[in-house]
């Protein structure tokens, strides 16, 4: 299928650009992603599936629809824990598991260090969050976890990728729909995404070293 929806709502443009500036403080930082957040939570849950449902009104019996399908939230550490609660204003019901890793500074490869997920009872769809898609690789090591999990639709949720993470993705997993606010040019040499934002982890939670001196 090999899918990537890039949202061009002009709000999205609007707080991407407050998200990208080097001066925006770690609270506005953290603002940003929440918004962006919940619009992209939304955009992905387009295709959830519905189930009819009767409720009663003040006045009377209504036909309505409710989700059918189980929702997981699967955020990679530690930068992911910054989409969670946005989304889970949007879906108060789904559950929340967790994946750490981080990244070789000599091979560039993820290194798990932490795993949480169930043994068992798979949901239907899960979401994997994390700020931004640079090399993929802790997107394959994620989405890898989460197909062995037995989740038979896994879609992936980021403010920014790059093109070689798309295609590592989808060289993996071609039916992962892969959810952005922008797609920038390619990586550096140090495997950041260009013009990206910098260390997402860092912003949100304003661990940036101090670099005046």
């Amino acid at each position: 299928m090999r899918e990537v929806i890039e949202l061009k709502h002009p709000l999205v443009q609007h707080h991407l650009t407050r998200l990208r500036a080097a001066d925006a403080s770690s609270e506005s930082f953290r603002h940003d992603v929440h918004r962006l957040s919940m619009l992209l939570s939304y955009e992905a849950c387009k295709q959830l599936e519905l189930e009819p449902v009767t409720i009663q009104t003040p006045l009377a019996q209504a036909a309505g629809r409710q989700l059918k399908q189980r929702l997981a939230l699967v955020p990679i550490l530690r930068a992911g824990l910054g989409m969670v609660d946005p989304v889970l204003q949007l879906i108060p019901d789904a559950q929340v598991w967790h994946l750490g890793f981080y990244r070789d500074e000599e091979t560039l490869q993820p290194v798990e260090y932490y795993k949480k997920l169930p043994q068992s009872e798979p949901v239907d769809v899960a979401m994997v969050l994390d700020p931004m898609l640079a090399t993929g690789g802790s997107a394959v090591a994620a989405l890898e976890a989460v197909h062995e999990w037995g989740v038979p639709r896994v879609n992936l949720l980021a403010m920014i990728a790059a093109p070689e993470g798309i295609h590592q993705v989808h060289a993996r997993f071609p039916q992962t729909t892969i959810y952005v606010c922008a797609i920038d040019q390619a990586l550096n040499d140090q495997a950041f995404i260009v013009p990206g934002l910098g260390d997402a982890g860092d912003r949100i939670f304003n661990a940036q070293p101090d670099l005046r001196g």
